[in-house]
């Protein structure tokens, strides 16, 4: 008898701390879709107008940031609508060059996957490392995560958008090597620039629209 009650009292525990945990990660502002539609609208246009502001100075960008933050905070259908259209509006009417359309296909699919993987990290600390709008960010293994994450999504970019930009233009794979080594420095800058970026700016952002928002 005393060990069942000790397993209700237990299990009465972990539920009152999913339930904590519930309403702390709860917004009404997020219920509401004109809202919604704003906050879409608003980080479609912070990223497009941070490209433009960057655009001349090669591979340092908050674009990719931006989209993945607007997933960690609107979730995983939100975060592609703002990927889709961000690259869209962004990359078609570059200040230097509309992308060719291969190349224009595979930005938009990868910045809608961008905030795809937002909206899964998210979710990822919710359920396995017991995140709350509250919480501190600025925390070693957090911030690892993110610098992880932010490498990884600029490095599948530079990787793919080159394959496909060598396809589009000599039509085979014996150009890749020596078309990717050409810029070989310039990739790393864009690399390391979106992994600081992902490490030291983007806890703070996540904090303060969470602190906003919940």
């Amino acid at each position: 008898m005393e060990l069942e009650s000790e397993v209700k009292k237990t299990s009465e525990k972990v539920e009152v701390l999913d339930v904590d945990q519930e309403i702390s990660n709860y917004s009404t502002w997020l219920e509401r879709k004109s809202f919604r539609i704003v906050l879409i609208s608003t980080f479609s246009a912070l990223a497009i107008v941070l490209g433009y502001l960057l655009a001349y100075i090669p591979n340092i960008e908050l674009f990719t940031l931006t989209i993945f933050l607007s997933g960690f905070i609107l979730g995983k259908r939100d975060g592609m609508i703002i990927g889709f259209l961000s690259s869209f509006i962004f990359c078609f009417f570059n200040p230097l060059g509309a992308s060719p359309l291969p190349l224009l296909a595979f930005q938009l699919t990868h910045y809608s996957i961008t905030g795809l993987i937002g909206a899964l990290t998210s979710d990822l600390f919710q359920k396995k490392i017991s995140f709350e709008s509250n919480d501190d960010l600025y925390k070693l293994s957090v911030m690892f995560i993110f610098g992880v994450i932010g490498a990884l999504i600029t490095s599948s970019f530079q990787i793919l958008s080159s394959l496909v930009e060598v396809l589009s233009y000599f039509g085979t794979l014996d150009e890749y090597l020596p078309y990717f080594l050409t810029g070989l420095i310039f990739t790393a800058i864009h690399i390391i620039g979106n992994t600081l970026g992902f490490i030291f700016i983007l806890p703070g952002l996540i904090q303060l629209i969470k602190k906003m928002l919940y």
